[in-house]
């Protein structure tokens, strides 16, 4: 193929490549076309310090375009999720690990349930009492992990 485009094997034409491809991120922005256009400019870098033929430096290309993206996608997903001073807002039965309260209903089969402030919760433990004070040791759901208080 270097024969048939003498360019190709050329230094300049991955630079010439890279330079296209962040016109074409300037023209339709969405991130994608810069890593590829960074692609092209480290192979074109490569291919002057080890004068790689073309299989290699489409290889080159290849596995850097590879690279690049997924470690983009990567830090892009990791920016997106929502950074919060309250992490536990709207699961607030997290809130209740170590909390003391009674049983409103016994404990049989693992299954109770529990009043804690306003709201009654289903809790799972050792079999107990009516009455019987507990404490919050888990959470898993909705269900609040309870054990005898001691």
């Amino acid at each position: 193929m270097g024969d048939i485009f003498p360019i190709f094997g050329d230094v300049w034409f991955w630079y010439i490549i890279g330079l296209v491809l962040l016109i074409g991120e300037l023209l339709a922005p969405g991130i994608f076309l810069l890593w590829l256009a960074l692609a092209a400019g480290l192979t074109g870098g490569i291919n002057s310090i080890f004068g790689l033929g073309w299989q290699a430096e489409l290889a080159v290309f290849a596995v850097l375009s590879v690279l690049l993206v997924l470690a983009s996608w990567n830090y892009v997903m990791k920016q997106r999720r929502p950074k919060s001073d309250q992490p536990d807002l709207n699961q607030r039965q997290t809130g209740y690990v170590g909390r003391r309260t009674t049983l409103l209903q016994a404990i049989s089969n693992g299954r109770g349930k529990v009043k804690i402030d306003d709201t009654v919760w289903d809790v799972s433990g050792p079999d107990m009492a009516q009455g019987t004070a507990v404490v919050v040791t888990g959470v898993t759901g909705a269900t609040l992990e309870v054990k005898a208080a001691g």
